[in-house]
């Protein structure tokens, strides 16, 4: 399994972005999807992620400014960042928690990272 995001990119203070993540590979189904994000010289954060039913769970700091969902039939999962400001700056990482098969258990599966940079 893989996860391959892309999205990411310079934008002003204010701006928009939408990150995507599509999962490739041998999938029987998806548990919970999420975002986390690494700022330079920090630890990786959660920023949201979702689960199988719809719930989802937001960082304090992007509570109303970042949406998180996802196309089960697609295996993707998105997060559209609005009212961006140079703290969002990070480097950002999809996240999934699946089975290969009806047998197999549930593992975390991670996508490589797509930077984020908010700047004028």
């Amino acid at each position: 399994v893989q996860l391959q995001a892309s999205g990411g990119g310079l934008v002003q203070p204010g701006g928009s972005l939408r990150l995507s993540c599509a999962a490739s590979g041998s999938i029987f189904s998806i548990n919970a999807w999420g975002w986390y994000r690494q700022p330079p010289g920090k630890q990786r954060e959660l920023v949201a992620s979702i689960t199988t039913g719809g719930s989802t769970n937001y960082a304090d700091s992007v509570k109303g400014r970042f949406t998180i969902s996802r196309d089960n039939a697609k295996n993707t999962v998105y997060l559209q960042m609005n009212s961006l400001k140079p703290e969002d700056t990070a480097v950002y990482y999809c996240h999934m928690n699946l089975r290969q098969t009806i047998i197999s258990t549930f593992r975390d599966y991670w996508g490589k990272g797509t930077q984020v940079t908010v700047s004028s």
